[in-house]
């Protein structure tokens, strides 16, 4: 069910009224009515309204002295001023003082309605900005995401770039942790020096040492001139360690003393070379396991893990989905040539049920195969991988509980109180904290739901991760 808009009308005279609020309800909005100033003030105490319509001549409190109020207290709220004493001077007064707009009563039934809908669209839009600014000034180049859990990250990303400390991002295969430290390093003082990347598990053993720390001529079978590492090119900048868990003992000992010490040989050299390198590393296995089972030294481990940075897996932000889905569209349709793809929102609500165990890389590789393989612009449910066309049935949902009246009766606000607080949490927890989604479980904004959560006090943890 979808929440109605509330409307708050403050009015003396509310049998002048009754037509507006009749016609306001039939055309889908909620309405709340109150003869003066004072039960408008106390009613947005205790409710959040889309709107406010004011009369601005009442006998306990002007209009504008409410207009004031709201100006004050609740400035994202549009009040639209109704008065039966029309003068141009006190139309531009209320609008000076902050007022949406001004109707003259009695005021045509359509051109409320059509001011109405103007100050909610207004409003709405309004808060989508202000939230896209401020996810803006989090995000990071490339990172794509606004649910709770990436918000987190983004955060922690800002606050960890400003420094120097080692970072163990840890997620599982295709979260994007190369892309994490990607995003450290270019908010980094750092940024303008090198970000040198290795894969320590795609590297055999015996050439891994030598592509971190270099080596002379003549150092071992095909070592025909001296060559720079890894640690030496990044002078400066910055070494991300991808895969650190595959490293062998061997490596894993000459890996510490270099952390201790900034300092190394190359293979077959005895001359010291000293660099200044940030490292940031990345596994997809349990380090903590492996050092208890005595694959990982433990002393390496915490030299690593001074600050550990956890990539929530796809399936914990199923809200950024949608989001992705748009991204890798535009990127291969741009990228091979092929005119924009649309993938409908049947299909987008499937691969939003899907489990994802590849990630964010499995997502895009499906929206790169769908981009080449779909003949028309229109992507569906049934041009899915027989795996991801999951579909939600309408009817599977969970039946709600009897509340029995009892003999003694029942407090009814505090029931419906109880209840509403049950199912916001319920659906946090199904969400697993993604607000936008809780929301859509709900039937409400994003912006209704957190304003329930604040007014509630309901203080639900953004997300397992976060």
């Amino acid at each position: 069910m979808v929440l109605k808009p509330r409307i708050l009308i403050a009015d003396d005279e509310p049998l002048t009224m009754e037509l507006v609020v009749e016609r306001l309800q039939n055309e889908g909005y909620e309405v709340e009515m109150v003869s003066g100033g004072q039960e408008a003030i106390e009613a947005a105490a205790n409710n959040s309204f889309k709107v406010v319509l004011t009369d601005l001549s009442m006998p306990d409190m002007s209009g504008m002295e409410v207009l004031a109020h709201f100006v004050q207290h609740y400035s994202d709220t549009p009040v639209i001023v109704l008065t039966g004493f029309g003068t141009i001077e006190t139309a531009v007064e209320a609008m000076k003082r902050g007022a949406y707009d001004y109707l003259s009563k009695p005021a045509n039934m359509d051109e409320i309605v059509l001011t109405l809908k103007r100050a909610i669209d207004h409003k709405d839009l309004k808060e989508e900005n202000t939230a896209r600014r401020i996810l803006e000034q989090h995000r990071p180049d490339k990172l794509i995401g606004q649910s709770a859990p990436m918000q987190h990250l983004y955060r922690i990303i800002k606050r960890v770039a400003k420094t120097d400390s080692t970072v163990l991002i840890t997620g599982e295969s295709g979260t994007g942790k190369e892309l994490i430290a990607n995003a450290i390093h270019n908010q980094s003082p750092r940024s303008d020096m090198p970000f040198v990347p290795i894969n320590c598990g795609a590297i055999p053993e015996e050439l891994l040492e030598s592509e971190l720390f270099g080596h002379e001529k003549g150092a071992f079978t095909g070592a025909f001139k001296e060559r720079r590492g890894r640690f030496e090119l990044a002078n400066k900048g910055t070494v991300f360690l991808d895969e650190i868990g595959e490293m062998s003992p061997k490596l894993q000992v000459k890996l510490l003393r270099f952390l201790q010490e900034t300092k190394f040989q190359r293979v077959g050299g005895s001359r010291t070379v000293e660099v200044d390198v940030r490292i940031l590393a990345a596994t997809n296995k349990d380090l903590d396991r492996a050092v208890t089972q005595g694959e990982f030294r433990e002393d390496l481990f915490y030299r690593l893990n001074v600050i550990p940075i956890s990539v929530p897996a796809l399936r914990e932000r199923t809200g950024d989905i949608a989001l992705l889905i748009n991204h890798f569209l535009k990127q291969h349709c741009l990228k091979k040539n092929i005119g924009q793809k649309r993938v409908s929102e049947a299909a987008v609500g499937s691969l939003e049920q899907y489990d994802w165990p590849g990630n964010v890389r499995e997502l895009e590789n499906v929206i790169e195969r769908l981009v080449i393989l779909t003949d028309t612009d229109d992507i569906h449910i049934h041009d899915l991988p027989k795996r991801m066309q999951v579909l939600e049935q309408a009817n599977d949902q969970p039946e709600v509980a009897r509340i029995e009246l009892g003999e003694d009766g029942i407090n009814l606000k505090e029931t419906l109180d109880t209840l509403e607080n049950q199912l916001i949490i319920d659906a946090l927890q199904r969400a697993g904290g993604v607000k936008n989604k809780a929301a859509k479980l709900l039937g409400l904004n994003r912006t209704t739901l957190i304003e329930k959560m604040k007014k509630k006090q309901i203080d639900f943890p953004s997300s397992s991760v976060a």
